[in-house]
């Protein structure tokens, strides 16, 4: 199961949720989203766990618990296509209106 972190501080490490989901299974996989220009956690993770039970416990356990000052808030994570929302896609859209004047 796929488990989603919200509310992370930006100095929890990898090594800190892993210890903490681990308390309730296996973990499989710990992965910390970061912005791609500046490298900072952008304060949310995904954590996989191979047990559902284990993974529901852990949601259930460590949901609104304080990891580094910060109330998680921890779920199952949606699929990327049921998260809705309206997408950015598009062009550049009407321009400024700087043309040339003759």
């Amino acid at each position: 199961m796929n488990i989603y972190i919200g509310n992370l501080s930006f100095e929890t490490t990898e090594d800190q949720l892993r210890n903490a989901f681990e308390e309730f299974g296996e973990v499989s996989n710990v992965n910390i989203i970061k912005d791609r220009d500046t490298g900072r956690s952008r304060g949310f993770a995904f954590v996989e766990m191979s047990d559902d039970d284990a993974a529901t416990a852990a949601i259930n356990g460590l949901n609104g618990t304080e990891l580094n000052e910060r109330a998680l808030n921890v779920n199952e994570a949606r699929p990327r296509n049921d998260r809705g929302g309206g997408g950015r896609g598009g062009g550049r859209g009407g321009g400024g209106g700087r043309g040339r004047r003759w």
